[in-house]
Parts: C-alpha cells; sequence; structure tokens
C-alpha cells in the first residue's frame, strides 16, 4: 500500500487529548486501543519492552507512556479524566502490565515491542511505533509484517502453512466476497500469512463466516479506526508542497487558509464546511483550555506551578517592557503548557509538548485585536497547511529531529497564521514560515527530569514570540531569501545529524545537569 498523504486533523493539529506527551501519552494509547483488538479474549498480560538506546527507555514514565498504554487497554478515550490513574485501573480488573528495557532490534527511537496474553490462552506478540504528534504504526504481527496506522476499519485473516500462489488465490476470491475494498495487502513469513483487508466499515457477520471457510485460516482479527480522519485509495491532494501550491493556484485569488480547507476537503473526502467547522470545534477547545489554565492549575507529580497569571498581573503593575500583545502570548502560550502538565485536555499542534506556541500566539493575538472565532479558524487552517509541507517532508517527532521538529515547526506554522491573522497574502505566510523555521534550526530536545516542562515551556514562548517577529518581518517587506520548502528539507537533515543523546533522550543538555538530576530523584522517590 502506498503511503497515504498527510491529514491537518490526523497529522498536525491534533489529537485533542490530555498530557503529557503525543509522542508518548497519546501514541501509547492508541497503540495499546488497536493492540487490545488483536485478543479475541478479555487482556490479563501484558509485557512491553523498549530498546535502551531508543527513547522510550528513559522517558516512558515522565511522558505518560505507561498510563496511555494502560488507558488504551481498558478502551478509554484519550480524554478520559481517569487516564492518570489507568496503571492502578488495570490492575484492578486484573491486568498485569509489565515494562522492560531489553536488547532487541529496534525499528525506530520510539519502538514497542509488546507481547499480550489473554484469559482463553491466546498470545499475540507485535511491534509498534510512535512516528511523532501522536500518530502511530503497527509494523509486525507475529513477525509478519504489516501496516497499520488507525485509519481505515481493518480485518486480518491469518493463515498457516501456506504459500505465495494460495495467498494471492485467496485474495482474488476476497475480493469476490467483499465489494468496496480499498486495499488488500499480504505478508509471508515461514508459511504463515496475514491478510490484511482494509475499508471503511467492517464487512458483516455473514461475510465473516464465508472468510472462516477459506482454505487454511488459523484466525480472523477486525480493527476499529483510531485516527478522526479516514484514509481512502483514490484520495488526489492538490498539492504536497509550498512550490506546488504557490505554482498552481498563483493566479486563483485564494487565501491560504482557504487552500488548506481544499486541500483537507480533498484528503479526508470531506466538505468544505465539514473542515472548517472541525478546525473551529478545536479552536473552541484550545481557547478554552487556555481560559481555564489562565485561573491556574495543579498537579503533584510536576515540576513547575502554575504561572501564566504572573503575566498579566506584573504587566499590570508596570513591571514588564510594554508590549500589551507580546505580553498576552506569552501568557496564553504558558497557559496551555501548564494544562497540559497538569493532565488537562489540550490539543497537539503539532506536538503535545509544543501545544503552547500555536495556540498561545494565534488566540492571544486575536483576542488584542478583537478578531472573532471565525477569524481564528482561518488563522489556524493557514497554520495547518504549513504543518502539512512539514509532515509530509520531515518529522514532527524530536525524537528524530530534536525540537526543531515540535516548537520549531509549531513556530512556523504560527507564523504563517499571523500573517492571516493581519491579511497578509499567501507567498507572505509560506515566507513567514520559512524565517520561523530558519531562526530555529537545530534546536535540541533535553527535557529535565524526563517531564514536557522544562525547557519546554520556555521554548514555547520563544516559538510564539519568533512567530510574531518573523511574521512583521515578511509584512514589511523583508526576503527569506531560502523557500519554506528546502528549509523543511534541511530541518530534516540537521535534526538527524544531532545525537541521539540530544533527541528526548534524557542523555544530554539540559537534562544531565546537576539540577535536573536532582529533581528527577525528588520526583521519581
Amino acid at each position: 500500500m502506498a503511503k497515504k498523504p498527510p491529514s491537518i486533523f490526523n497529522d498536525v493539529i491534533g489529537p485533542v487529548m490530555r498530557g503529557p506527551s503525543s509522542s508518548h501519552t497519546a501514541a501509547s494509547q492508541r497503540i495499546g486501543k488497536l493492540a487490545v483488538q488483536l485478543l479475541h479474549g478479555n487482556l490479563k498480560k501484558a509485557i512491553i519492552e523498549f530498546d535502551p538506546k531508543g527513547s522510550l527507555a528513559t522517558t516512558y514514565r515522565g511522558h505518560g507512556s505507561d498510563i496511555g498504554l494502560a488507558g488504551g487497554f481498558l478502551g478509554w478515550d484519550l480524554i478520559d479524566s481517569r487516564l492518570v490513574h489507568s496503571l492502578d485501573m488495570a490492575t484492578k480488573q486484573g491486568i498485569d502490565i509489565s515494562f522492560k528495557v531489553t536488547d532487541f532490534k529496534a525499528l525506530h527511537p520510539n519502538t514497542y515491542k509488546m507481547t499480550l496474553f489473554s484469559d482463553k490462552k491466546e498470545e499475540v506478540q507485535l511491534f509498534a511505533l510512535s512516528t511523532g504528534g501522536g500518530m502511530i504504526e503497527i509494523k509486525k504481527i507475529e513477525g509478519i509484517p504489516v501496516s497499520i496506522s488507525g485509519d481505515y476499519y481493518e480485518t486480518l485473516i491469518f493463515f498457516r502453512d501456506t504459500n505465495e500462489k494460495e495467498i494471492k488465490n485467496i485474495i482474488n476470491e476476497i475480493k469476490r466476497l467483499i465489494p468496496n475494498i480499498d486495499y488488500c495487502d499480504y505478508s509471508i513469513k515461514n508459511k504463515k500469512a496475514i491478510i490484511d483487508v482494509k475499508m471503511h466499515n467492517i464487512p458483516g457477520p455473514s461475510i465473516i463466516l464465508k472468510l472462516k471457510g477459506l482454505n487454511k485460516i488459523t484466525s480472523i482479527k477486525q480493527l476499529n479506526p483510531i485516527l478522526p480522519v479516514l484514509s481512502w485509495k483514490n484520495c488526489k491532494i492538490p498539492f504536497t508542497s509550498s512550490y506546488e501550491m504557490l505554482k498552481k493556484y498563483k493566479d486563483k485569488d485564494l487565501r491560504l487558509w482557504e487552500l488548506a480547507v481544499l486541500y483537507e476537503s480533498e484528503r479526508g473526502n470531506l466538505s468544505k464546511d465539514e473542515v472548517f467547522s472541525k478546525m473551529k470545534e478545536i479552536v473552541l477547545i484550545m481557547k478554552g483550555s487556555i481560559l481555564n489554565g489562565l485561573k491556574g492549575t495543579s498537579f503533584k507529580n510536576r515540576i513547575l506551578g502554575p504561572q501564566a497569571w504572573m503575566i498579566k498581573r506584573s504587566e499590570s503593575e508596570g513591571k514588564l517592557i510594554p508590549g500589551e500583545i507580546l505580553n498576552t502570548v506569552t501568557a496564553w502560550t504558558m497557559s496551555m503548557m501548564e494544562v497540559k502538565s497538569s493532565m488537562g485536555v489540550i490539543v497537539a499542534a503539532p506536538t503535545a509538548g509544543s501545544c503552547g506556541t500555536l495556540p498561545g500566539t494565534i488566540l492571544g493575538i486575536a483576542d488584542e485585536m478583537g478578531l472573532d472565532d471565525d477569524e481564528s479558524t482561518k488563522a489556524m487552517l493557514a497554520a495547518g497547511i504549513i504543518g502539512i509541507f512539514i509532515a509530509e517532508h520531515a518529522t514532527f517527532a524530536a525524537e528524530i529531529g530534536g525540537c526543531q521538529a515540535e516548537c520549531g515547526a509549531a513556530s512556523g506554522m504560527a507564523a504563517a497564521g499571523v500573517v492571516q491573522l493581519a491579511g497578509g497574502a499567501v507567498e507572505q505566510g509560506i515566507n513567514a514560515a520559512s524565517i520561523a523555521l530558519q531562526n530555529i534550526m537545530g534546536i535540541i530536545c533535553d527535557p529535565v527530569a524526563n517531564r514536557v516542562e522544562v525547557p519546554c515551556l520556555g521554548k514555547n514562548v520563544m516559538g510564539a514570540t519568533n512567530a510574531i517577529s518573523s511574521a512583521n518581518m515578511v509584512l514589511a517587506g523583508v526576503d527569506p531569501v531560502i523557500p519554506l520548502d528546502e528549509v523543511i528539507e534541511s530541518m530534516y537533515k540537521t535534526g538527524k545529524m544531532l545525537p541521539s543523546e540530544l533527541r528526548c533522550t534524557g542523555y544530554g543538555g539540559l537534562s544531565i545537569t546537576k539540577t535536573a538530576k536532582r529533581i528527577e530523584k525528588k520526583l521519581n522517590l
């Protein structure tokens, strides 16, 4: 199956979730929710293994991979208020979950090797990846290669003692039995095979009964999707880069937000009104989270207490350098990060670790300028299309590209959103994103005490202020020199050049200072 193009609501702005991390908490919840569907019985035991050289070995507790996974096993949603207690709840329901750091050939810095046992004496082993921003992929089941990302209804048919010729004949029979299949892929290893039927619905009981009559079947498993926007076999997106977009729509008199709506409408088989409405819902969630955060948040197992409120108070007392919009944006960015750190509901945009920059900038400026929610939605859509180019040609995973892939990406997206709020042209939004990304090239990811708080908070604020400055530079006529597509390509290459110690492993940067180690020891008591 060909790689599907990214979606604004799947890959860029979302998921709606509880903190602290999209790559860890959200992704692990999604992995757990898919994995448990591979059992016919009830889950009784799960052994989760992490590669010592990867990110998860050191961060799975602090970043919430453990609670996310347990929540997924329990079938809970990402915004379930019980998520922080999911491990205890799993134990109470008789599910034994253990985490181990063992040497194995990991496919990615965020690789989950999982062995699940059911109350019907089933045993299933799988390998799954967290690929950034809450996106996931199951790569192997029982050692057989698969590609499952949660964007389809999937029917997995398992075979024994078979060969490629037999499987191809069976696929022809399956296609005869089931209409409207998007993909019917297969993999074989050691005479065992899996056929994966991807559709937009689950075949009914009568079809499953006929499938069970096929030769050499051992079992059939059905998976429900976990992403908000399904994929489509014949989806034809209008462009994949800013260059293509500018060339194709140069004379169409469309704004950047309208191009984003056009893209997502074709990608997700949604009406343009549906795309706008979905983004407006997200904007309202972001706004509500920020306003709640400004009232103060609390959570016992965190480094920082509530501080966002200090900005506006200090401004009113004349203690700060004048700059109403800048101070509002700083406070709103901090507020969203504090909500995230208190396990409140946030939107990963593009990740949970960078969730403050984009809404803090766009919604803070909109509030100061007296703009309504529709204008904020347009700005968020404009930001979203910049995120599409990053998702397509780079990554949002700090484990792959450092913090430039998270706070840097968010800053570039926010810069385009600011241009939209100011009424700027499409090319100006593209150029603002280019400058913002140039300014943040090479930033490392070095979380203190394996928490998504320090220096994440300051980097989110930096991303927000950088977005404003970059937008103003372009609106004033400053030349970005390097086109956005080239900057994204360079950012990706730069991220991969960073040593693993500086890519969200806790082995370098501020993570290994004396103070950080003291904080880590205190939090882990």
